[in-house]
């Protein structure tokens, strides 16, 4: 009856997290469709909601995520970087985290098993959790670990419409998770996507993708339907023992999205999302940590989301949106383990001496004739429910304010990392003002203020800039930021351990169902900081930026060019594994540096570079001892050192377009990342593009090479392939 009960309980969860989503949305609706079926009609000027303010200048490049205010880049406050989505489709970039090394500042890597993570100065290794990442204004990362996985996050390379990423900290827009920057994916409007469009493409390491949309736009309603297949087979081999072995890091994922628009009004219309994902990451059996796994532990992933947003606009000066999504990540992870005959006895003791296992019958485990097996996991579940309201007031030619409410609830569910259930909350009110008070100088005050309950308090988070604003396509930005990032739930309120079942040994019977935690193993090499209380991690950001346009008839020249000084107080470094953990607030950092991204656009080709330069002192700044036991000699410098593994000190890149006759486009890439934790990142990309253009359909046929111009791993030693150049072709259609 067991697993039928756990079938009924998860069901059951599963509903009541529905339900709780659907009576948010039905109070969104009462909130917003009442006032505005109201008012209807009766207000003059009507303007079209989307169109007006989704649409973007072709003037001045404009952004909407860095103060949540629709501004031209000469009046926002701080550098962001726009990434439209053709750029990314005619690189050839295939995977979604790639599109980040066109960002100046930002580092992408592969740990673990081949997992991507990428990051805004570092700062960052596995967990990914000090910069906020938004797909359509919805929170994309996990609840349960506040990572982002990369892998799987529901997004098709062919859907996006353009990526903005503020660089810096942008807590005063979108709260604590946004330390560092934010990353708003912003997917294409379906009523530009009507029709039917096939893709696929295959190409080194067992690479393969696969996507299909169709849709329709009327009057009424416009509406897109898409499904993705991502395979891969990631690194070739790693390096276990002093031997290179082959790599069990792939991938084998399907997603199924839907996204529609309701035009009830001309003042009001809905936007319905939803998504499916499920498939497999594969996990390597040598990545499993401290008991050696039997087999590949790989990880089942199973997510679904809801996302519904309404959008209002009472008069011509003046709209709001109201959004309420829900989201359910689940990922079921099982691999057996071997304990050798000579590790057996030490566990005994381990267990034995702990307090937690005083129900075994310790003079049972005083022989160990013959190895322990057992099953593991590392299952977990997490779902969380998000309502937003946003309010935009256009106060006079001078001034505009955008002000909001937010509100986030997150479950997690799992036996390994919490022993059961847990819940976290968080609301905020958020607000900018931006007043213009000539045509050459514009100031922008904003903040946010967040009460979160993994700490129980309450942090406000600051921005003030001012822009000096030249010839009205040059200006001089002077930004000065505060934000703070506060602890998530597991780094809190661990309580980490495994379940063993199917243990065969006789002679550890007793151990069937047994919790072992970390209190049952010998941990020598670091602190013991479990239980610690921590607290908030600070920032405090200056930044003087420039931005200009200058025309070259018959080309146009962008740059940016972004200074920056960064203080961070009490950073929270140290080692999250079961056999040690010993995390706390212990590392200060202050940074420097400058970044430059440019373009220059002729008719026929596009030049775009982008450099940063990063130079991080690092120093500890914590105990020196816990619990009366001194740290040792090097635990500081490690701390030190953890912290500093994805910060690099000069990265860029430099892309080149070319139009060709035919119908023909030419595309070229190099990156680079050097000082990269001992190593170096280079690699050159290459795409050439036909098109064939009929009356009912239009067919691209495209090859795309890559090239590592260095054998060298970089990040992990286990980061290799067994080919420099990697091949890949592909082949669309859209009718």
């Amino acid at each position: 009856m067991a697993p039928r009960t756990t079938v009924v309980r998860c069901a059951t969860q599963t509903f009541s997290s529905l339900r709780l989503y659907f009576w948010a949305t039905l109070l969104a609706v009462t909130a917003v469709v009442a006032p505005a079926l109201a008012v209807g009609n009766d207000i003059p000027g009507k303007v079209e909601p989307l169109p007006g303010f989704y649409g973007f200048s072709d003037d001045i490049p404009e952004v909407l995520t860095t103060t949540r205010l629709r501004q031209p880049k000469t009046r926002v406050p701080g550098s962001t970087t726009v990434i439209e989505g053709n750029l990314i489709r005619q690189l050839g970039i295939n995977s979604l985290v790639e599109i980040f090394r066109l960002v100046p500042g930002m580092v992408v890597g592969e740990v673990g098993s081949g997992t991507p993570v990428t990051t805004y100065h570092g700062t960052v290794h596995y967990e990914q959790r000090r910069m906020q990442v938004l797909i359509d204004g919805r929170t994309a990362h996990r609840a349960t670990l506040s990572d982002m996985d990369w892998q799987s996050m529901p997004v098709a390379l062919e859907l996006i419409e353009r990526i903005e990423v503020s660089r810096g900290p942008n807590s005063a827009a979108y709260g604590i998770n946004a330390f560092l920057g934010s990353i708003n994916i912003i997917t294409r409007d379906p009523a530009d996507t009507a029709g039917t469009e096939l893709r696929v493409m295959s190409g080194s390491r067992d690479y393969r993708r696969t996507f299909a949309s169709v849709g329709d736009a009327n009057a009424d309603a416009d509406w897109r339907i898409a499904f993705e297949k991502r395979e891969f087979g990631g690194f070739d081999y790693q390096k276990e023992s002093g031997e290179f072995i082959p790599f069990h890091d792939g991938q084998n994922l399907n997603f199924l999205t839907f996204v529609s628009r309701l035009k009830l009004q001309p003042d009001f219309n809905i936007e319905l999302r939803a998504g499916v994902t499920d498939g497999v990451n594969e996990e390597d059996q040598y990545k499993t940590g401290y008991f050696p796994a039997q087999a590949n532990p790989d990880i089942d992933v199973r997510d679904y989301y809801l996302d519904s947003r309404f959008n209002v606009i009472p008069s011509a000066d003046h709209f709001f949106h109201v959004q309420v999504s829900f989201e359910n990540f689940k990922r079921r992870q099982r691999w057996p383990i071997k304990v050798p005959t000579e590790d057996v006895l030490p566990l005994f003791n381990g267990i034995c001496s702990n307090p937690g296992g005083s129900f075994v019958n310790c003079s049972n485990l005083n022989t160990a004739p013959e190895p322990l097996t057992a099953n593991l996991n590392a299952d977990s579940e997490d779902s969380r429910l998000e309502l937003e309201l946003q309010d935009t007031l256009i106060l006079s030619d001078t001034t505009k304010l955008v002000s909001g409410l937010g509100y986030r609830h997150d479950t997690y569910r799992s036996e390994t990392f919490f022993n059961g259930r847990g819940t976290s909350e968080q609301y905020r009110v958020f607000g900018n003002l931006e007043y213009s008070p000539t045509n050459w100088l514009t100031f922008n005050g904003g903040g946010n203020w967040e009460h979160t309950d993994t700490t129980g308090q309450g942090y406000f988070s600051p921005r003030l800039a001012a822009n000096l604003i030249f010839n009205n396509q040059h200006a001089l930005r002077f930004v000065y930021s505060e934000a703070v990032r506060t602890p998530d739930s597991f780094e809190q309120n661990p309580n980490y351990g495994f379940v063993l079942r199917n243990v065969n040994a006789a002679y550890a019977s007793e151990l069937e169902g047994y919790r072992l935690t970390t209190g049952d193993i010998a941990r020598e090499k670091f602190s013991d900081t479990l239980g610690v209380e921590l607290h908030e991690e600070k920032i405090r950001s200056h930044e003087i930026s420039y931005f200009g346009q200058f025309p070259l008839t018959p080309a146009l020249l962008t740059l940016e060019v972004r200074g920056f000084k960064d203080e961070m107080r009490d950073m929270i470094s140290g080692v999250i594994q079961f056999e040690e953990w010993n995390i706390d607030n212990s590392v200060d950092i202050d940074q420097k540096g400058f970044e430059v991204e440019s373009t220059l656009v002729f008719p026929l080709t596009t030049l775009r570079a982008s450099y940063g330069y990063l130079d991080q002192d690092t120093r500890y700044s914590g105990p020196l001892s816990y619990n009366g036991q001194n740290l040792r000699e090097e635990e500081g410098s490690i701390k030190l050192k953890l912290l500093e593994r994805l910060s690099v000190r000069h990265s860029g890149s430099i892309a080149a377009i070319q139009s060709l006759p035919w119908n023909v486009t030419a595309a070229s890439v190099f990156y680079w990342a050097d000082e990269f934790r001992n190593s170096q990142f280079e690699r050159f990309d290459i795409r050439l593009a036909k098109q064939i253009i009929q009356p009912r359909y239009t067919a691209e046929l495209a090859f795309v090479m890559q090239h590592y111009l260095n054998r060298e791993f970089d990040l992990s030693s286990d980061n290799n392939i067994a080919n420099q150049n990697q091949f890949f072709v592909e082949a669309g259609l859209r009718f």
